[in-house]
């Protein structure tokens, strides 16, 4: 039987100083398969045209005047960026040195500057910087890569997960490419699994993958290539262990004639991959794009009264950890900015449900939150309300205030009727339907419109209903 962790480079010598050296043949399988070309990046086929920024970074032109430019790497994890960093530091003439954000601090930072000075001077060879979550490093570590950078004693290529807009320094952006890495797509998780299965580099054929086990494969690792082939690795383990223990029992069983020919690839099945993996991570940071990405989703969803992508979300929330406190006050605005008036009783359902989780907590705050949810999402939609105080406080911030009528102010103090206050002020529950027809505005806004209901759920009823209470208060 072939042996899981064979591979084509099983040298233990790291290569020339400061390149990349060759992965080892006990290193994790998203180690081993790292492409080490361009031809063999899986996605990003964005960035890979003829004559693009990444393609020149990572095939230079020789011929060419200008030095290659730094470059920030921004996308979710697993999708290529360290892939990336290998690539474009294995063209001729590089030196590559990984640095990470974690750990590294200003001191580290400018010995790389004086080492790629050193290599520049002596040798006529370009430092690859690579440096793994930028988003961590501060303002004065960010400000220490600026020299380097404008200088081109490095090229710089850094990765983040987090949006550089609000991570990364204004000057190191100025001076730096931003290339957006976007999600793999199953099918090239599919291709990178298969590939994985057949290289010498991967499992070499020591598996055969079932048609189920790679969908379970596909659909657990989200979009991640490296969780694919973690996924990949311990579902083939699993899968061997099987079979060297159904083996082992045969040959306690006294079956020990001899096998002709080599193995046959032993089938790793669904239920080997579920062992591994029966769990799928999700990918969400709480205070990043991604608590703003799903929170953006869930709103617009209730909004769009599509009430399954809102269950979604909210499990998606929910099974991230997202605080459920959270939700429910999202729901609470949702209930009044984007239902209002075509069902009143949504904000009390939003109320109640805030309240009920803030009582009872989770697990069991679920149910809650997705009746509440299924409300809103099946409820009418009205923004009338929403608009109307928008407006209202767009006029006041314009200066449309003018001073309160007279017979509208306060006369219950003394020396209140001297001055006018409360004269011919008419007692609405005097008149009839409890409406009284006098001004009530000031008088720059007499006559404005705030408020237009919409002949949808409950607020249908208010469309005739405002208007002759209108007709009423203003004597139309």
């Amino acid at each position: 039987m072939a042996d899981l962790f064979s591979a084509a480079h099983e040298s233990d010598d790291d290569g020339p100083s400061g390149t990349v050296a060759a992965p080892r043949a006990s290193a994790p399988l998203a180690v081993r398969m790292r492409p080490r070309t361009l031809e063999e990046v899986l996605g990003q086929r964005h960035l890979m045209r003829p004559g693009s920024p990444l393609r020149k970074l990572a095939e230079p032109d020789p011929g060419s005047p200008a030095g290659p430019s730094s470059v920030i790497l921004y996308g979710p994890p697993g999708i290529g960026k360290t892939t990336l960093a290998h690539v474009i530091a294995r063209a001729p003439g590089r030196t590559f040195t990984e640095l990470s954000a974690i750990t590294a601090g200003v001191k580290d930072v400018r010995q790389v500057m004086e080492q790629a000075q050193r290599e520049r001077d002596l040798y006529d060879r370009t430092t690859v910087l690579f440096l793994d979550e930028i988003h961590r490093f501060s303002k004065a570590q960010q400000d220490a890569l600026l020299p380097g950078v404008e200088n081109r004693w490095v090229v710089l290529v850094a990765a983040t997960t987090e949006n550089p807009s609000f991570s990364v320094i204004a000057p190191l952006l100025s001076r730096s490419l931003l290339l957006t890495l976007r999600p793999l797509t199953d099918e090239d998780i599919v291709g990178l699994v298969e590939r994985a299965v057949a290289d010498e580099r991967g499992l070499n054929g020591a598996v055969d993958l079932a048609d189920d086990a790679r969908d379970y494969v596909v659909r657990m690792a989200g979009g991640d290539a490296r969780r694919a082939l973690t996924v990949l690795e311990a579902a083939a383990g699993v899968a061997l262990d099987k079979a060297r223990q159904a083996g082992a029992d045969e040959d306690a069983g006294g079956d020990c004639g001899a096998r002709a020919g080599a193995a046959a690839p032993v089938t790793v099945t669904e239920e080997d991959a579920a062992q591994a993996m029966d769990h799928h991570v999700q990918r969400y940071d709480k205070d990043g794009d991604q608590h703003y990405d799903v929170i953006s989703a869930f709103i617009k969803s209730i909004r769009g009264s599509d009430v399954d992508a809102a269950l979604h979300w909210l499990a998606r929330m929910l099974e991230a950890g997202e605080d459920p406190r959270f939700i429910a006050r999202r729901l609470i605005i949702s209930a009044s900015e984007d239902v209002g008036m075509a069902d009143p009783t949504a904000l009390q359902t939003a109320v109640a449900a805030a309240q009920a989780v803030q009582l009872i907590g989770m697990p069991e705050g679920r149910i809650i939150l997705g009746q509440a949810v299924t409300h809103l999402a099946t409820a009418p939609k009205s923004n009338a309300s929403y608009a109307a105080v928008n407006e209202a406080l767009a006029d006041v911030r314009a200066g449309g205030t003018g001073q309160v009528p007279p017979h509208l102010r306060d006369a219950h103090y003394p020396g209140a009727a001297a001055l006018g206050h409360g004269k011919g002020y008419v007692y609405s529950h005097d008149e009839p339907h409890a409406v009284a027809r006098q001004q009530y505005a000031p008088d720059p806004l007499v006559g404005k419109d705030y408020y237009r209901p919409k002949p949808i759920g409950a607020e249908k009823r208010l469309v005739d209903q405002v208007a002759a209470l209108r007709r009423i208060t203003r004597g139309e």
